[in-house]
């Protein structure tokens, strides 16, 4: 019977042949298309800025701000990019023992500052362009300021549940077969999880800088540390939690539909 969507067994087929192809894309790949998926999430990032700078309601500026960040993702599933968070996925086709752990460092190494790169090529466009100005200026600057002042803690367990609901709308992407489905599957978790106040590593690349360069009240160690931290968390929900449950029950012996 056709269905216009993957099982669960399939995504993870899919999955792991996914991991498979990140491993063996070339440096000037990773870092190309490393760069798009940093620059895409950092324009997420500044609808989110733009839509909220005047919505005095705390819930309704979230949600404002939630509907647009999105886009960031579906960039990167729909026309094609790589970034670190969604690459945490690469354990599961390390799990099923296709690719080395070597390789899938390397690949998170080279995605990871090339998505760095895109976000701050992103922040010295619209630093120079002058677009963020006035109530928006200061909703960036409050932004990343909010985000700065997390501790380890905070920043850690909204790491790991903000890639949680990431790795799960790319997994949900991976579902989908027509360009519609893969938009609604990245809207939704993404949507929940900016909406929640998790915390994203890639996005806070470019938050934070953009930030700063405004006149936030925020230091370079203070920009390391959330990125480390945050990071961290990251990894734990979106390369551990996630992947492990999901091998285990999809692609390891015994598996269910």
């Amino acid at each position: 019977m056709y269905t216009n969507f993957l099982t669960p067994v399939e995504i993870t087929k899919a999955t792991i042949e996914s991991g498979i192809k990140k491993a063996h894309l070339s440096t000037k790949k990773m870092i190309l298309l490393g760069i798009l998926a940093g620059l895409f999430i950092g324009l997420g990032g500044l609808g989110n800025i733009l839509i909220s700078q005047t919505v005095s309601d705390i819930g309704l500026s979230k949600f404002a701000g939630a509907c647009v960040f999105p886009v960031g993702l579906m960039l990167v599933v729909v026309c094609g990019a790589e970034l670190f968070t969604g690459n945490n996925l690469m354990t599961i086709a390390l799990m099923d023992k296709k690719i080395t752990i070597k390789q899938m460092l390397r690949n998170w190494g080279f995605v990871y500052l090339a998505n760095f790169i895109g976000a701050i090529i992103l922040v010295i466009f619209i630093c120079f362009s002058g677009i963020l100005t006035q109530d928006a200026a200061i909703k960036a600057i409050n932004v990343a300021e909010s985000k700065a002042s997390l501790d380890f803690i905070q920043a850690f367990l909204r790491g790991i549940m903000c890639n949680i609901l990431v790795v799960l709308a790319v997994w949900f992407a991976t579902s989908g077969k027509d360009i519609i489905s893969k938009i609604f599957a990245c809207w939704f978790p993404i949507m929940l999880f900016v909406l929640c106040g998790f915390e994203h590593s890639i996005a806070n690349m470019f938050f934070i800088p953009m930030g700063m360069v405004l006149g936030a009240d925020i230091n370079i160690c203070q920009l390391v540390f959330n990125l480390v931290t945050v990071t961290l968390g990251n990894i734990v929900g979106g390369a551990i939690l996630i992947p492990y449950i999901y091998y285990n029950c999809y692609a390891s012996k015994g598996k269910s539909n």
